[in-house]
Order: structure tokens, then sequence, then C-alpha cells
């Protein structure tokens, strides 16, 4: 009996002997054949590595290597040597079935874009089209990828490497005041149709007022023209309709003697006096009498105006004003012309109250100086204060005061410490943009509130210019791509003047433009103007 026991367990148990190795053997014949590695093997390798991993993610060890955006290269290339898995291999991928489960779970969590890819675009990684990669090139494949190639071949980082433009220090802030500044300069220039008709009009009347004067006043026979102003110095705004032209009658062997503190206004005597046309306005000191003077010259530029076919109107004359002013209808447009008597003085040297102003040594040169210093000056008939206070017998309203219109015309033609500045073989400067801008700015400014900008003009901001110019003689501190900063800096200067209620007369340091203005006046503008500047200018819109 335990005979037959013993051959029935043994002949119960031999089947299933016999059976593995042929399983094992057909198996192993089938992977050779089909040159692939089995899942089985694949899974077990993974979870080898991967044997601390929380159970959670089982599901996505066998995904993690093709899930790696380095493989993305490697995905787009054609696969020549792709083969739909045999029966062998998916009888091989039974026993794992729940984790094939839970790789095709999670693929279909996310979108495949490679649905919907055209021919030849790149596509983002996908987990299904991974499992029919070669696998035995997987190890290779990861290893030769290093870092950079991480970043190189992601899609979505090189898109966001495009679309991030680099950090600029400043942009905001400075690029939106250049651009305002740049527009309002836009908008001051003057077209140039505009120009040549202003300009051929003011020509025509100045030529025959002169022609009329020689002919027919007899002290003016030698009278000359000087054109001055913002317009010859091209620095006229908005529109051209202001024109400021100085008619001089030369004399020679004069003396000055001093009318006021500041050295800016004098009186004017003949030297060694020989008969002349000057003699009807003489006192009996010799001195010239200025506002006997300017009221022929009046009558004389009213006479001229008379005849001429424009229509013209003459403007009532203003207190201490010495131009006489015309203002012309054409075309529509109306345009001022303000005639000033002048004197033009030849002497050796300038009057002593120049010696400490004029500071150009270190921007236009030592040389540009003394060629400047060895031209006449000009006498203007104007004085401040009442007219008829007397100094050293001499009333105010017989004053002159010196002019130097034609050397800042020059300055401002030069302007650069480079000869080559704003020419066409040289680099732009921003110096007379600079001054365009403040003299709108006070312009605009004055049309807000006139009575408290009464005591402010143009000619502040040209003496501001020319002393931030004296200063900051380099070409390089004006340089056009940094007009916002120029300008700030200008203003900045303009403001401390304000501040102080003194602004130095450019040519004789000791007579204080500011003088008349009233210190709650330059407080309101240098509070309108810090307004203006924390506030991008609003008034230039």
């Amino acid at each position: 009996m335990s005979s037959q026991r013993g051959q029935r367990s043994v002949r119960a148990t031999s089947p299933d002997q016999h059976k593995a190795p042929a399983k094992a053997n057909r198996k192993k014949s089938k992977e050779q054949r089909d040159h692939q590695t089995s899942d089985m093997n694949e899974k077990s390798t993974e979870r080898a590595e991967d044997d601390g991993a929380p159970k959670r993610e089982s599901g996505k060890r066998q995904s993690r290597k093709k899930k790696d955006p380095r493989d993305c290269e490697s995905e787009d290339k054609p696969r020549e040597t792709e083969e739909k898995p045999s029966a062998a291999s998916r009888r091989s991928s039974v026993p794992n079935k729940a984790g094939e489960n839970d790789r095709q779970d999670s693929a279909k969590s996310k979108p495949q874009k490679t649905a919907k890819s055209k021919p030849g675009e790149k596509t983002a990684p996908t987990r299904q089209s991974k499992k029919k990669r070669d696998p035995s090139k997987l190890g290779r494949e990861e290893s030769l990828e290093g870092s950079e190639s991480k970043a190189k071949d992601r899609p979505d980082c090189k898109k966001k490497s495009a679309e991030k433009p680099p950090a600029v220090r400043g942009h905001s802030v400075d690029d939106t005041l250049g651009k305002v500044l740049k527009a309002t300069i836009d908008k001051l220039k003057i077209k140039k149709f505009e120009r040549s008709k202003a300009s051929s009009c003011v020509n025509d009347i100045t030529d025959k007022v002169i022609a009329h004067l020689k002919q027919n006043t007899t002290w003016c026979t030698d009278i000359e023209r000087l054109r001055t102003g913002s317009y010859y110095e091209n620095l006229k705004i908005c529109e051209p309709d202001e024109f400021d032209v100085m008619l001089t009658i030369p004399v020679e062997r004069v003396d000055l003697e001093q009318f006021d503190e500041a050295g800016a206004f004098y009186s004017v005597a003949l030297k060694r006096h020989l008969k002349t046309h000057l003699d009807i306005f003489l006192n009996e000191d010799k001195t010239i009498q200025a506002s006997k003077m300017l009221s022929e010259f009046r009558d004389a530029v009213k006479e001229a105006v008379e005849k001429l076919r424009y229509n013209i109107v003459i403007q009532r004359k203003k207190p201490r004003c010495p131009a006489v002013t015309l203002e012309v209808t054409e075309n529509g447009k109306t345009i001022s012309i303000d005639f000033v008597l002048g004197l033009k003085v030849h002497r050796a040297s300038w009057p002593d109250f120049t010696k400490d102003g004029f500071k150009i040594d270190n921007w236009l040169g030592k040389k540009e100086k003394a060629d400047m210093k060895r031209q006449p000056f000009y006498l203007v008939p104007k004085y401040v204060g009442k007219g008829d206070a007397e100094h050293d017998g001499v009333v105010a309203k017989d004053a002159w005061r010196i002019s130097f219109s034609h050397v800042e015309k020059e300055i401002l033609q030069r302007h650069g410490h480079s000869k080559t500045c704003c020419e066409a073989v040289g680099k732009k400067c921003c110096r007379k943009e600079c001054l365009k801008l403040l003299k709108y700015l006070l312009q605009q400014l004055k049309e807000d509130d006139s009575n408290k900008m009464s005591n402010f003009c143009s000619y502040h901001a040209k003496t501001t210019l020319l002393h931030a110019c004296a200063e900051r003689g380099n070409d390089s501190e004006w340089a056009y791509s940094q007009l916002a900063d120029c300008f700030q800096q200008l203003l900045e200067d303009f403001v401390k003047h304000l501040r102080d209620r003194h602004l130095p007369n450019f040519f004789i340091p000791s007579h204080n433009l500011l003088q008349q203005a009233t210190p709650s006046n330059c407080d309101f503008l240098a509070n309108a103007i810090e307004s203006q500047r924390n506030n991008n200018f609003p008034i230039f819109s």
C-alpha cells in the first residue's frame, strides 16, 4: 500500500516538474528571436532600484524613464526597428497586468499632443509612445544626455526663454520721460515753409524800414542791422511769430559811467566831442539822452511803416522797453517784430564788470573767448525803477543797458566743446533741446497764471543754460541720448536759482536777473516746476 501511494505521488508531481523547464525554454527562445527584453525583467530591475519609494507611486515607476523630457529628441526620430509584440511577450506580461493598467491610467490622465501634431514638428513626450521604444537604447541615451541638453530640448523652456525680455535698469521711468520730452520737441518744431514765409515777410519790412530811416533821418544814415533773438539762434518754438531786429548806430570814443551798483546800466557821453548827427540828443555834460533818442526813433519807424503795403499795427509803448513793436497780419497769421534801438560801441576792452563773467574757457576754449571779447558791445535805451530817478545828474530814463546778444547768438551757434558737435560728422547734443523745453515750460506756466509769472521770461531760461554749459562743458555730458537726465539737471539748476532768488548775468555776475522778482513769485514758479517734474510734465501733453 505504501509503495502504491509513493508511485501515485511520483506520478502526480512529475508532470509539473517537466512543464516548468519547457515553458522557460520557449520563453527564452522567443525573447532571443524578437531581440527584446521581457517586461518582467524590466519591471524587476526598476523595482530593485526604487525599493525605498512609496507604494502609491508603484504604478509610475515603469513610466519614469519614459516621461523624462530629455528623451524628446530621441522620440522625434523615426524608429526603424519597431516591431509588434509577439504572443510570447504578451504572455510574459500577463503576471504584471496590474502594473500595466496603472501605466495606461496614468497616461490617460495627461493629454497626448502627438495625435494632432503636424509632420516635421517636435512633439511633447508621451508615455504610450515610449512602449514601442527599443529598451536596449534607453540606458545609452540617458547616459549621453546631460543637464545642458535638458533645458535645450525641452519645448516649454524654449518658449519661456523667448518670451522673457532682458531687464533694463530704469527702463520704465527714464524711457517714459524720454518719450514725453522727445514728443514735445517734435511738437515745438517749426515747419520749413512756415519759417520761410515768415522770414521773407520780416526781411522785406526790415529792408524798407532801414531804407526809409537812412533817407529821411539824418542821424540814421549809418544805421546797421543786427539780427538777434531766438529765431536767429534757431531756438524759436511753436510758431515763427516773433522776431528781434536791433538797429544800431555806431559810436566811437565814448565814456561810460556806471549808473547802478551791478554794472549793467550806464550813462554814455561822447569823448573829444566833434560835431555829429547825435548832437541833438546831448545834454550839457555831453551825455546822450536815451529817452529822447528812442522817442525820435519810434516816430521814424512809424513813418516808414505807414508807406508799406502790409497790415501793420504799432503796439503802444511799454514802460522801460527799448523796442518798437509791430504786429503784422500776413496770410491769416500774426507776426511780431521788435525793432530795438542800439548803440554799437568800439572799445579796446569790455567794461570791468565783465571781468569775472563769461566763463567759457573750459567749454568753448580760451581762444574762442579772446576772439569774442575783441568784438564790440551794444547799449540799448533801457532802465529799471522809476524813470525820473537821478544818479550823478542823469535820470534813469536816459540810462543805457549793456547788451551781448550778438555774443550769445555766436555761443549758441557753436555751443559744443568739439567743433563738430551736432554737425554731420559729429555727435548730436541736447543743449538746445533742453533750452527749448524750458522755454516752453515757462510759456505754458505763464498762460496758467500770468500775474505771478510776469517777472519771468525766456532770457532767464537762456542764462540758466549758459551757466550750465560753462559748468558742464564736455559734449558727453549733453549727449542727445541723455535728454531726460540733462533736462532734469537743467531744471534743478533753475529751481536752485529761484529758491536763492539769484540768477547772475552770464557776462556781468554782479547783476542779478531775479532782482525784480518777489520771493513769493520765485517760490511759486519753483513749486510749479517741481510738481511738473514729479508727474512727468502733464503740461506738455
